[in-house]
């Protein structure tokens, strides 16, 4: 059974909030002081890491794996909903970074001005970054949290985004000043490929794809004793945060009471491979056998032999 982790998120994202929050202010004070626009884009993409830590906390009070009357499934899909608000704010920020930069090229700006206690400080908002997205991370995969592994996928994006952003400074403190220009681009990439693993990640779990082969559930069923075979194989969800499977099941035995041991045992077996997740199994008989069966082998489901 799937468990209620939302006290552990919103503690979780309380402190990347703060932390997140301390990052932005350092860089957009940084950046206004030194002029330098692949800072002020840094800034403006923990800008977006603060805001998708808000959206988690609002999102975590909703998003309640326990099933209720009006959602008889749970609420997880707020979860991935949050992700994927998380993916737009990441768009938002793309845009922004290249119109920046779009304007700097064309109207110019003043000289970015550089000292080593600036980069002093980016490494310290280096350090932040990486401790953030460590703990988010580990924390999010330990309790199957959807929005704290995005959010943690968000920030590694900031790393990389920060990093290129001081590797530029560096340059831009031996004499380099278009370089502070030119890595704006690659900062912009780097946000928008962000976004996308956050996007491929979550769409699954809001448009009911596919969460495990039937070929492995079939294997599965078929190593339980008494079963014959089993089709109309179906799964949703995503392994490790929340599966719903359904299927037939043909069994060989003459009561209902054995019949339910077994489907206990497939369910039992599924739970411990893939855990958690919810299982419907419809039971039929042995005549079924030979003319109702729709699954049978890699190259042969979706068959419906006639009766």
């Amino acid at each position: 059974m799937v468990k209620d982790n939302r006290a552990q998120v919103r503690r979780v994202l309380l402190i990347t909030l703060f932390l997140n929050l301390f990052v932005m202010s350092l860089k957009a004070t940084v950046g206004w002081s030194t002029n330098s626009l692949s800072l002020l884009a840094d800034a403006l993409h923990s800008v977006v890491d603060s805001s998708s830590n808000v959206l988690g906390l609002f999102i975590s009070r909703f998003a309640s794996p326990i099933p209720d009357r009006d959602h008889p499934y749970g609420h997880l899909k707020y979860d991935a909903v949050g992700a994927l608000a998380i993916a737009a704010f990441l768009l938002v920020a793309c845009v922004e970074i290249i119109q920046s930069a779009i304007e700097r090229l064309l109207m110019g700006s003043k000289p970015v001005q550089m000292s080593a206690s600036v980069l002093w400080l980016m490494l310290v908002v280096l350090a932040v970054n990486i401790f953030v997205t460590i703990y988010e991370r580990s924390v999010g995969k330990k309790i199957g949290s959807g929005i704290l592994v995005a959010d943690a996928q968000h920030t590694l994006g900031d790393i990389w985004i920060t990093g290129l952003v001081i590797a530029g400074l560096v340059g831009v403190w031996m004499g380099w000043q278009w370089l502070d220009i030119a890595l704006t681009f690659p900062v912009t990439l780097l946000v928008f490929w962000s976004g996308w693993e956050v996007l491929k990640e979550n769409l699954p779990w809001l448009v009911d794809e596919m969460a495990i082969a039937p070929e492995t559930i079939y294997a599965i069923a078929m190593e339980v004793p008494g079963v014959i075979n089993c089709h109309e194989i179906a799964s949703r969800g995503v392994v490790g945060r929340q599966v719903f499977v359904e299927m037939h099941l043909i069994v060989e035995v003459p009561d209902v009471e054995t019949a339910h041991l077994i489907t206990e045992e497939v369910e039992s077996r599924l739970q411990a491979r893939f855990s958690p997740v919810r299982v419907l199994i419809h039971v039929e008989p042995p005549a079924y056998k030979s003319d109702r069966i729709t699954y049978d082998s890699p190259g042969n489901e979706g068959s419906f032999p006639q009766t």
